[in-house]
């Protein structure tokens, strides 16, 4: 297996983020079931929940990868847009699901109008963003009035003694594992940092409202592992 070295780091420029993600495209959903231990299939089904797509909704899924995220949403007869600032990710999503339009696209500059979306979501890509607040504004830039924001991130675990177990595991475990079935086992080094150095439920909640958006609440999943944090336009 080819090793490659692209990383960012928690500067999270784009040309960096765009090039780590091209290294690891070809098993990054395979490296998702692993390290999360087939959990990020439950987080998705309580993510979709949350969108409750329906058949002509127009939904934004940013961040989507290979389009993991997006099949079970046009699935429902949604019209769903999967957009990642990856190009390899981008190759890898058409070959495996061709029906899918996906759109290269920069989180912070949008190529779409205003208010062209129903809902927008992002499932562990956040994180990986310059600038969260301009982001999310760009976000609900796009977003009509009454539609949703749906963000799936890694978060802080609710339980005290859990949370130090699973700080320490995320630094030791998560690049070690890595090292053996990754592509780029050094990209993961990143993914543990920009974990560690993530915002908790209510900083990333006071984040989404600084960028315009109302009723903002949030829903832990795995205990805090992973939150969803919903919000209205």
């Amino acid at each position: 297996m080819q090793k490659f070295d692209a990383r960012a780091t928690l500067a999270k420029r784009r040309a960096d983020v765009a090039a780590m993600f091209d290294g690891v495209a070809g098993r990054y959903d395979l490296m998702n079931d692993l390290m999360t231990g087939g959990l990020q299939r439950l987080w998705r089904i309580e993510t979709i929940r949350a969108i409750d797509p329906r058949p002509g909704q127009r939904i934004l899924d940013l961040a989507a990868g290979t389009g993991t995220s997006s099949r079970p949403l046009a699935d429902a007869g949604a019209l769903v847009v999967p957009a990642d600032l990856s190009y390899h990710m981008l190759a890898e999503g058409r070959r495996r699901q061709p029906d899918l339009g996906f759109v290269n696209a920069d989180a912070l500059q949008l190529p779409f109008a205003d208010g062209s979306f129903d809902a927008v979501t992002i499932s562990y890509g956040l994180r990986n963003v310059e600038d969260t607040v301009a982001a999310l504004a760009e976000m609900r830039r796009v977003t009509a009035a009454g539609g949703v924001l749906v963000v799936a991130e890694f978060s802080t675990p609710t339980w005290v003694p859990f949370r130090q177990v699973y700080r320490r595991w995320i630094v030791r475990a998560l690049p070690a594992l890595s090292g053996l079935f990754s592509s780029n086992p050094t990209a993961y080094e990143y993914l543990a940092e920009s974990i560690l150095a993530w915002p908790d439920q209510p900083h990333l909640a006071e984040l989404v409202r600084a960028a315009g958006w109302r009723d903002v609440e949030w829903k832990n999943l795995s205990g805090g592992i992973v939150a969803l944090h919903r919000a209205v336009a």
